[in-house]
C-alpha cells in the first residue's frame, strides 16, 4: 500500500481534478494575501507599526501571528479567521448541552448545515462585537504622544466595523470554497498561511542577529538543528496511534457467512490537535495584554503587576501554561470523542473487543486507554510548546519559532498531504477499475 501512495506524488500534476483543485486553493491564498495587505482608513501605520513592536509578548502579538501580519498593519483581514473558529468550538460545546444541536448532529448532512449556519451566524456576531471593541481601544492607543487613529469619531468607528467584519466574512466564504473545491481544510490552510508568511521575516531576523554578532554561526546551526528534530518528534506523535483490537462476529445471510474479521480502532496520542496551546495561550496572555491597554489609566497599576509575573520565562507562567494546557487536551478529548458512542457503534456492527464485554464495559475500556495516551499526548503537546518559550526567554529566538505556530504548521501539512494522497489513489482505482471493465467486455 505504502508504494502507490509514493510513487504517486509525482503524478500529480497528470490527474487534471486534483490539479485543478491545486491552483484553486493556491489563488484563494493569494486573494488572502493581498487583502492581508490592504488597510483599514483612518490609521497611522508607522504609530501602529510601534505599538504592535511594543506588544509582542501579549495577546495581540499571537492573534497578528494568526493573522499573517494583518492585525498590525490593520489591514481588512485584520480580525483573521479566528471569530469563526471561536464560533466553531462554541458549537462544539453546546452540542454536548443542547439536545436540539446534538440531535442535528445526528441527522447526517441536513444537520450539519444547519449547524453549519449556525456558525456563520455566531461568527457575524463575534466578529461585529470584536471590531466596536478594536475601533473603540484603538482611539484610546498612541505611542509617544502620537495617536493611532488619525481622526476619531463616529465615522472611523462606522467605517472600521463594517471593513472588519467584511473581512472576517469573506475570509470564511474563501475557507468554505477551499474545502469544498480545493485540498484540505480551507480554515486550517488559511491560518497556516498566515504563520508561514511571517516565517521569512522571523528566518531573516536571526541570521541578521548572527551578522551582528549576537548569535554565532554554532549558535544559528543549533537552533536549525533543533528546529528539525523538534519538527520531526512532532510528525510522529501526530502519526501515532494507539490500535485496540476489535474482532466481528460471523452471520449467515441464506447460504452466505459475513463477518469473522479482525479489525482494529485508532486512537490518536494527540486527539486534541493544536487547539490545547492555543486555548492556553490566549488566557495566559490576558493579564499582559490588558496591562497594554490600561497602563495609562489609574487605579489598574495592580494588573501591570500581574502581568510582570505571568511574563513568558517566568516560572509562574510556566507552571500555568503548562496546566493549561493540560487541562485543554482532556476537556477537548471529552468533547470530540466520546467512548459510549463508540461502543454502541461496534455492537450495532457486530464487532466487540476481544476479551470484553460489549456496551458498558467496551466503554469504560475504551475510556481507559483514551486518558492514558492522553495523559502521554498532553506532556508531547506540553513540551513542545515550552521548548520554544525556554528559547525566546534565554536566546531572544524569533516569536514565529514558537511550538503552537510549529504544531500548526505540521499539522495541516500532513491532513492537507492526506487528501492528495487519497485523490492520487482514487483515481489509481478508478483506472484499475475502467482496465477490469475493458478486459471483462474483451
Amino acid at each position: 500500500m505504502q508504494q502507490p501512495q509514493m510513487g504517486g506524488l509525482a503524478n500529480i500534476g497528470k490527474v487534471s481534478e486534483l490539479k485543478q483543485r491545486i491552483l484553486f486553493v493556491l489563488a484563494m491564498l493569494i486573494v488572502y494575501r493581498i487583502g492581508a495587505h490592504i488597510p483599514v482608513p483612518g490609521i497611522d501605520a508607522q504609530v501602529l507599526s510601534q505599538f504592535f513592536n511594543d506588544s509582542k509578548s501579549t495577546l495581540l502579538g499571537l492573534f497578528d501571528m494568526f493573522s499573517g501580519g494583518a492585525l498590525s498593519r490593520l489591514t481588512v483581514f485584520a480580525l483573521g479567521i479566528m471569530p469563526y473558529i471561536s464560533a466553531a468550538i462554541i458549537m462544539q460545546l453546546l452540542q454536548v448541552v443542547s439536545p436540539r444541536l446534538e440531535q442535528l448532529k445526528k441527522e447526517g448532512e441536513s444537520g450539519r448545515r444547519q449547524i453549519t449556519q449556525y456558525t456563520r451566524y455566531g461568527t457575524v456576531f463575534l466578529a461585529i462585537f470584536q471590531a466596536i471593541g478594536m475601533s473603540i481601544g484603538l482611539e484610546s492607543f498612541s505611542v509617544g504622544g502620537m495617536p493611532v487613529v488619525i481622526e476619531g469619531g463616529m465615522d472611523f468607528r462606522i467605517v472600521t466595523v463594517i471593513t472588519l467584519v467584511s473581512g472576517t466574512v469573506f475570509l470564511m466564504w474563501i475557507g468554505e470554497r477551499i474545502t469544498e473545491r480545493g485540498i484540505g481544510n480551507g480554515i486550517s490552510l488559511i491560518i497556516f498561511a498566515g504563520i508561514v508568511a511571517g516565517l521569512p521575516s522571523a528566518i531573516g531576523g536571526t541570521l541578521e542577529l548572527a551578522r551582528t554578532g549576537e548569535y554565532t554561526a554554532v549558535g544559528v546551526l543549533g537552533l536549525m538543528a533543533m528546529g528539525l528534530t523538534v519538527t520531526y518528534a512532532v510528525v510522529w506523535f501526530e502519526r501515532a496511534q494507539r490500535r485496540i483490537p476489535v474482532q466481528y462476529a460471523k452471520r449467515q445471510v441464506g447460504n452466505k457467512v459475513f463477518g469473522g474479521q479482525s479489525s482494529f480502532l485508532p486512537l490518536k496520542i494527540n486527539t486534541a490537535g493544536v487547539i490545547p496551546p492555543i486555548f492556553a495561550s490566549s488566557l495566559i496572555l490576558l493579564p499582559a495584554t490588558f496591562a497594554t491597554f490600561t497602563k495609562d489609566a489609574a487605579g489598574f497599576e495592580w494588573i501591570g503587576d500581574a502581568a510582570a509575573l505571568m511574563a513568558p520565562g517566568q516560572a509562574l507562567y510556566l507552571l500555568t501554561f503548562s496546566f493549561l494546557v493540560c487541562f485543554f487536551c482532556f476537556f477537548y478529548t471529552a468533547i470530540v470523542f466520546n467512548p459510549k458512542d463508540t461502543a454502541d457503534n461496534l455492537k450495532k456492527a457486530g464487532g466487540f473487543i476481544p476479551g470484553i464485554r460489549p456496551g458498558q464495559n467496551t466503554a469504560k475500556y475504551v475510556d481507559s486507554v483514551l486518558t492514558r495516551i492522553t495523559v502521554v499526548g498532553a506532556a508531547y503537546v506540553t513540551l513542545v510548546c515550552l521548548l520554544p518559550e525556554w528559547l525566546i526567554s534565554q536566546f531572544g529566538v524569533p516569536f514565529y519559532f514558537g511550538g503552537t505556530s510549529l504544531l500548526i504548521i505540521v499539522v495541516v501539512t500532513m491532513d492537507t498531504m492526506a487528501q492528495v494522497q487519497s485523490h492520487l489513489m482514487s483515481h489509481q482505482y478508478e483506472s484499475l477499475m475502467k482496465q477490469a471493465k475493458l478486459k471483462t467486455r474483451k
